[in-house]
């Protein structure tokens, strides 16, 4: 009898061979995905990664701000910059943060088998990432609005083309799920509230979405052809800017809602008072899509007779003010609910509570704007808005994967870590917006990095944001680093079946 011990190189060889079979397999499964969580990971995980991508391009942009001198990047590349700042905040970070929360949660709360039309989503995932590539190419190769090199900014409406076919497949696998995929005997106003939100959330990007995508083909058929009847590249921005500014930016953090009110019914352990409140505040938040489907924007103007001053007052509350009412209403909601003597504190309350407090202040700050007396318009006080609630969303997302993550990843995360996040997010958010918004009452101008002035301390406001956008970058990679420690090796979570049945229903 005779025993045959394998060889070293054997027996590494085929350790090797096992280990790149591993690895292929787990990048296939997620190539492939169709679970919803998997689906979910991915566009969480990679909104997080843009997140600290277009942190550190808003702190590089404050920081040629500082000084009429300052030459950080090239004079030439600075318009592409500018522009690519609003894209990013909104389609490569808050979007996608957001229903990719909704793609992992919805499936779960409703107690649907599987998520809707999963492979359709999982095929938006890649239109989106791809869409986000292309036109993160065209910027750095002098494209996009304002661009110089007319095949670049061609790169820049396919990429955008894309980044919109991609949503709306990710919008409506979520919106088909609440809608028919709801476990047997749930009716649609019992669905959970954060399920309730993204389906508004999902829905409204359906509305509003189709309307840039035609506005995109228009002006892109003009681009490759006559080039005369649009503005050619300069007039970019005036058909298809209704997108990246008020309120169109309201929508994508609509879900922001949800996030804060699940978190606070679970403190409670119970269900919040007036649930039906719940939901007129995150319908009335919806109501920024009638302002994005028109494509108007209405202003109000607090000079002339009273019967002028009320006839641009109606419809500027009803543009504008109705959405923050229905922040305001969620936000009373879950105050009243925190009274309960049972409730807990929740470490994961801290972020989306303060997110949602930051989304509020960029929709309060996106009404004064529309202040026509104030003078606010193409000064740096809309950048502010626009970071207000993009940043409020990425606090929101950290609260929401606090939360939800024991759920989506199997495991817990740590409670301590996330509360001191929470905080110097909300710091990072302010630094990177509330010195605009008295840069703007100064006159500082939109969009121009250099050869201005106002009396002021130009170099301490810019200065103020570019440190705010750099801490953000860093609380993002912080939460990143924590999350993939915890989710990865950290404790097995051990909520039961009712904790998550009534984490969801109250």
């Amino acid at each position: 009898m005779t025993a045959i011990d394998a060889s070293p190189s054997t027996t590494s060889s085929s350790g090797l061979t096992a280990t790149r079979s591993t690895l292929l397999g787990a990048v296939a499964a997620y190539l492939t995905a169709s679970d919803h969580k998997r689906i979910g990971r991915l566009l969480i995980s990679f909104s997080a990664i843009f997140a600290i991508g277009t942190a550190i391009e808003g702190a590089i942009l404050g920081a040629e701000r500082i000084s009429a001198s300052s030459s950080i990047v090239d004079a030439g590349i600075i318009v592409q910059l500018f522009s690519a700042l609003r894209f990013d905040l909104i389609f490569s970070v808050a979007a996608p943060l957001m229903l990719g929360l909704a793609v992992a949660v919805v499936p779960m709360q409703v107690g649907a088998r599987a998520l809707a039309f999963a492979r359709s989503a999982m095929f938006g995932f890649y239109l989106w990432l791809f869409g986000v590539v292309l036109v993160g190419s065209s910027y750095l190769n002098n494209g996009g609005p304002g661009g110089g090199d007319a095949e670049m900014v061609d790169l820049f409406f396919t990429g955008l083309g894309l980044v919109i076919a991609g949503l709306l497949l990710i919008s409506a696998s979520v919106a088909t799920t609440v809608l028919a995929s709801r476990r047997a005997g749930m009716t649609l106003i019992e669905t959970p509230i954060f399920s309730w939100s993204a389906l508004v959330a999902s829905v409204s990007m359906l509305l509003t979405l189709p309307v840039l995508a035609g506005a995109l083909i228009y002006v892109a058929v003009d681009h490759a052809y006559e080039r005369a009847t649009f503005g050619a590249t300069e007039g970019v921005n005036a058909w298809i800017g209704w997108a990246f500014t008020s309120p169109q930016i309201f929508i994508v953090a609509i879900p922001t809602l949800g996030v804060l009110a699940q978190i606070v019914a679970t403190m409670t352990r119970g269900k919040q008072p007036l649930r039906a409140g719940l939901f007129v505040g995150v319908g009335l938040m919806s109501t920024a899509v009638i302002g994005a489907v028109t494509q108007s924007s209405y202003t109000v103007n607090f000079s002339g007779s009273a019967s002028d001053i009320l006839k641009s007052l109606i419809p500027y509350l009803f543009f504008n003010d109705l959405s923050i009412l229905g922040v305001l209403v969620v936000l009373g909601l879950c105050l009243l609910a925190l009274k309960n003597e049972k409730a807990k504190l929740n470490a994961a309350f801290v972020p989306a509570f303060l997110g949602v407090g930051m989304v509020l202040t960029g929709m309060i700050g996106g009404a004064v704007f529309k202040i026509t007396n104030l003078k606010l318009a193409n000064t740096v006080f809309e950048e502010g808005v626009l970071v207000y609630v993009c940043y409020g969303v990425v606090l929101s997302g950290i609260g929401a994967v606090a939360h939800f993550g024991p759920r989506i990843w199997g495991r817990e995360i740590q409670s301590a870590p996330v509360l001191g996040l929470g905080l110097l997010g909300f710091l990072a958010t302010v630094l990177a917006s509330l010195p605009y918004f008295i840069a703007g009452f100064a006159d500082q101008p939109a969009a121009v990095a250099n050869g201005f002035d106002y009396s002021g301390p130009i170099w301490l406001w810019n200065s103020l944001v570019a440190a705010g956008h750099a801490l953000m970058a860093l609380v993002v990679l912080l939460f990143f680093a924590l999350a993939a420690k915890s989710f990865r090796s950290g404790t097995i979570s051990t909520a039961t079946s009712a904790e998550l049945f009534e984490s969801v229903n109250g």
